[in-house]
């Protein structure tokens, strides 16, 4: 074979259909944390529906950090909108004091392929959530992931949990690399369960389709 015809093929093979889509292969996509959440096995939509208090907040946010003394006791009603359609979004109230004044804030929390992950949308970035742990009656363990970072959230129905709740938190969270200094716990006292008009802040109008 002479060098002419030898560069000839080796120009065909490198050319080839099969080499081309290797060169243009994606490189895989990188992980998205909150996919490594184990989730609530055959989430029911209405079990998990009704008032909920929000007892603590495990989360790499220095605000939070640095203002932890500031929370206040918050509250959570939580409804299935249109809950004869499969999808069954939850509508979640929830109601907190800020600056003197009881605010109610409504969000959307609307359902994707997987029972017990949801996904809210508001004027910012959109948060990924997953039922990760509940057992309707007495604690709920939700994660939430914005611009991939990950925090959770511990609901009970009553103000307090048992400890052993509380000793499952910390232990789902130092799983996914939280220590005990990222984790705040709520006052039991000074809920709001009204608000007027003028302070009701609407997320719920946001659909994420533009």
């Amino acid at each position: 074979m002479t060098p002419a015809v030898f560069l000839l093929l080796c120009g065909l093979l490198l050319s080839s259909p099969g080499n081309a889509q290797r060169r243009r292969k994606k490189p895989p996509a990188p992980k998205n944390p909150i996919d490594s959440i184990g989730i609530q096995g055959n989430f029911d939509p209405n079990r998990f529906a009704g008032k909920w208090f929000l007892v603590g907040v495990a989360s790499r946010c220095s605000y939070l950090s640095q203002n932890h003394y500031r929370l206040e006791a918050t509250n959570v009603m939580v409804t299935v909108a249109d809950a004869e359609t499969p999808e069954k979004p939850l509508l979640f109230s929830i109601f907190r004091p800020l600056d003197g004044h009881c605010w109610n804030i409504r969000q959307t929390y609307f359902p994707t392929e997987r029972a017990g992950r949801f996904q809210v949308r508001g004027r910012g970035r959109k948060v990924d959530v997953v039922v990760a742990e509940t057992d309707y009656n007495s604690y709920a363990i939700v994660y939430y992931q914005k611009a991939g970072k990950i925090s959770a959230k511990l609901y009970g129905r009553s103000i307090k949990v048992g400890d052993a709740v509380t000793a499952k938190f910390e232990e789902r969270m130092a799983s996914i690399g939280l220590d005990l200094n990222q984790v705040f716990y709520f006052p039991v006292y000074g809920f709001c369960d009204s608000v007027d008009e003028y302070h009701v802040l609407d997320e719920t109008k946001y659909t994420g389709i533009r």
